[in-house]
């Protein structure tokens, strides 16, 4: 009968940032592990606490599913001998199959004739069974930096202590990591430290409850979320919505009460970004704002275990919370005695990196690549200064010398912004220092105003190029300054507001903030760091849900270089593709494009035609450019692709009625040369032999 399997990796306190991929990893290769051993279950899922990886699937048959295995053995005629008598070939075959020869059959194959061996294979208990993959799917799991500990040659994130395997009432009998499996599992580390014997699998989870363990993680996280809402709303506030913050917490404890503390309202004075990074990055508290969306004085922790002496455990928090704040507001006191731009010079002090000089250094190309940034994008951002870019640029980095950023290193730019504000700077440049780290991680928050995005874009620009330029080039999954994060932060910006930029151009403008040696690097690696560029735009379009041959069309134009163009490229390509004139586009590009290649560059002589086609195609050509390129620089790729596609009648009539590879050099290179540039039209909007084949098309125009 089908029984339930528990799987419990008892283990040291697991870090609370490593549990939700690793839960995820566990639920889905136990899936994969029980399917391939025809244990098919009725559904399985992962449970975690920082005591314990818990692998659940239901339903698990008791024994394999029965199959028919089928097997290729040698070709008859090396299997029997010229009297019909069995080789060591045929016997060693059915000897490893486990089946008679008189049973092997013949069968016809494209390469000849050849021995099959069919036998039925009834499966074995799921016990066995389990005993070898259970072992292998705990070894399996991939960590970052696994260790070993005491003598066992055995690599786990954190020590393994004990292993509960159970199917049904029955314990799954293996090992790992020099721990043999049982029924016994551990409540919880201060109010049920004893073991806990499970007697049979379905009542896993109720006997830790009983034991002050909530196994389920998304009750635990249920259970916080209520809670810490019931205490904000008795002050008259809410807690901001921050899963990171609250799944971190959840992973941190087994059995959660929230309890609410408060601190003195002088500190209300401090920025609320300082208060609310101490609480959360330091602390793991939940801040608490009120209605207008100022920060309250209170702060809400939620503690490992029961209610049993909370306002002991309040009074604790609320001293070493009081503490913390009392060093920021000092911190933050002795940060205001110093002007924002005074500071800038001190950056000298701060290394970049070294192959790229100082942050003061960085500061400068910053003041000037922005200014050259805003020229170029002044027309699109409305409300643009260059002067103002060259000074949010030239004060991005100041605050690193603040002590409050030295202290609480999350708050670099926040603070910047603050300091900025009441140095008397605009208001602009103000917002634009705090941008310019944006987005600060994966799906988060990117630059929202004109000065912020260029300064965005500055910063990042000159850390990519810089490092690529001086061969800091991440590797595999090595990737320690950051590059492809910061270079995916830039197409992701360019996207989100539709800025048109030219990467080359703008990379162009920080190879010129930088001293000669850089310069010169960075141009010899150009090619490189714009390919590098290329593949985030490839990746976000991808991710966006575009067609990857569609993503090479419109990057194998002009639009290469520039993220918010290939994006428009690709809609209206995938908008047209839906449209009957889309195959006379491809087919006419694809007629021209085959031979295209073997033109010069000559220019297209009309005095040499000879044949009505020729100049027919021609004057369609000439007719159809102007308005063509003109939708191009209007980036109106929906008229380009239909008004191109209106060639493919004269393009027919030419390649039906004129035989281009003419044997008088001077007509044959003429007519070459008119394909050449019938190709070169058509594919200005996108490379469209980068198109994979279409039903509409096949077979045309080859």
């Amino acid at each position: 009968m089908p029984a339930d399997l528990i799987l419990e990796i008892g283990v040291e306190e697991f870090p609370a940032k490593a549990m939700p991929s690793t839960l995820a990893a566990l639920a889905e290769r136990g899936r994969h592990a029980l399917n391939e051993a025809r244990l098919v279950p009725g559904g399985v899922r992962a449970f975690g606490t920082p005591r314990r990886l818990t692998l659940v699937a239901g339903g698990v048959p008791d024994r394999q599913a029965p199959v028919t295995v089928e097997a290729r053995g040698p070709a008859v005629k090396a299997a029997f001998d010229a009297g019909g008598q069995p080789t060591k070939a045929a016997l060693g075959f059915a000897s490893g199959q486990g089946v008679p020869v008189s049973s092997l059959e013949r069968r016809p194959t494209p390469a000849g004739e050849y021995l099959y061996a069919v036998r039925s294979d009834p499966g074995r208990p799921a016990l066995d069974v389990l005993a070898e993959i259970l072992p292998q799917l705990i070894a399996g799991l991939e960590f970052p930096r696994a260790m070993r500990w005491g003598t066992v040659d055995f690599k786990f994130l954190r020590p393994i202590r004990w292993l509960l395997c159970l199917l049904g009432s029955e314990v799954v009998p293996c090992a790992v990591a020099g721990v043999a499996s049982g029924r016994e599992t551990y409540g919880h580390r201060a109010l049920h430290p004893g073991r806990v014997t499970v007697p049979e699998a379905g009542s896993y989870l109720a006997q830790l409850e009983g034991a002050w363990v909530m196994a389920d993680q998304d009750a635990r996280r249920r259970a916080i979320q209520a809670q810490v809402a019931a205490l904000a709303a008795e002050v008259g506030g809410v807690v901001p919505a921050d899963p990171e913050l609250l799944e971190e917490v959840t992973q941190l404890v087994e059995y959660p009460t929230a309890l609410r503390g408060k601190f003195d309202a002088r500190f209300l004075k401090l920025p609320a970004d300082v208060l609310i990074t101490t609480m959360k990055h330091h602390q793991r508290y939940f801040p608490v704002l009120g209605g207008d969306g100022q920060v309250l004085p209170h702060f809400i922790t939620v503690r490992n275990g029961d209610a049993t002496g909370l306002e002991t455990v309040r009074r604790g928090n609320e001293h070493v919370l009081t503490a913390r704040l009392e060093d920021a507001a000092f911190f933050y006191g002795e940060d205001l005695k110093v002007p924002l731009a005074d500071r800038v010079e001190t950056l000298a002090g701060v290394t970049f990196l070294e192959a790229l000089g100082t942050m003061a250094d960085k500061s400068r190309r910053l003041e000037q690549i922005a200014a050259g940034l805003a020229r170029l994008a002044a027309g699109v951002l409305p409300g643009l200064d260059s002067a103002l870019a060259a000074r949010a640029g030239k004060l991005a980095k100041a605050d690193l010398t603040t002590a409050v950023v030295k202290e609480f290193p999350e708050l670099q730019g926040y603070m910047g912004r603050e300091y900025a504000r009441l140095s008397g700077e605009a208001q602009a440049v103000c917002q634009a220092i705090d941008e310019h780290y944006r987005p600060r991680g994966a799906g988060a928050e990117l630059p929202g105003t004109p000065l912020g995005i260029v300064l965005a874009v500055a910063d990042k620009l000159d850390t990519v190029a810089g490092c690529l330029g001086v061969g800091l080039n991440p590797t595999g999954s090595q990737d320690p300054y950051g590059l492809r994060r910061r270079a995916a932060g830039v197409v992701a910006t360019l996207l989100a507001h539709d800025l048109p930029l030219d990467l080359k151009a703008a990379v162009g403008l920080v190879q010129a903030a930088y001293p000669e040696a850089v310069r010169e690097q960075i141009a010899a690696a150009l090619p490189a760091i714009l390919d590098f560029l290329r593949q985030r735009t490839r990746g976000l379009l991808a991710e966006a849900g575009h067609r990857y041959d569609v993503i090479e069309a419109a990057m194998g134009t002009a639009g290469a270089d520039d993220p918010a163009d290939a994006r428009r490229r690709c809609r209206a390509l995938e908008r047209f593709r839906a449209e009957e004139g889309f195959a006379d586009l491809v087919v006419g590009f694809t007629r021209a494009y085959n031979i295209a290649g073997k033109a010069g560059e000559g220019p297209v002589d009309p005095a040499r035609f000879t044949e009505p086609a020729e100049g027919a195609l021609y004057s369609a050509l000439e007719r159809a450019g102007p308005p063509l390129r003109a939708a191009l620089r209007a980036f109106d790729y929906d008229r380009f692709f239909r008004e191109a596609a209106a060639l493919r009648g004269p393009i027919d009539t030419f390649f039906t009625e004129v035989f281009v590879m003419a044997e008088a050099e001077a007509v044959r290179t003429n007519r070459l040369a008119l394909v050449r540039d019938v190709a070169r039209l058509l594919g200005a909007g996108a490379d469209l032999s980068k198109l994979a084949g279409d039903e509409r098309v096949a077979g045309e125009g080859r």
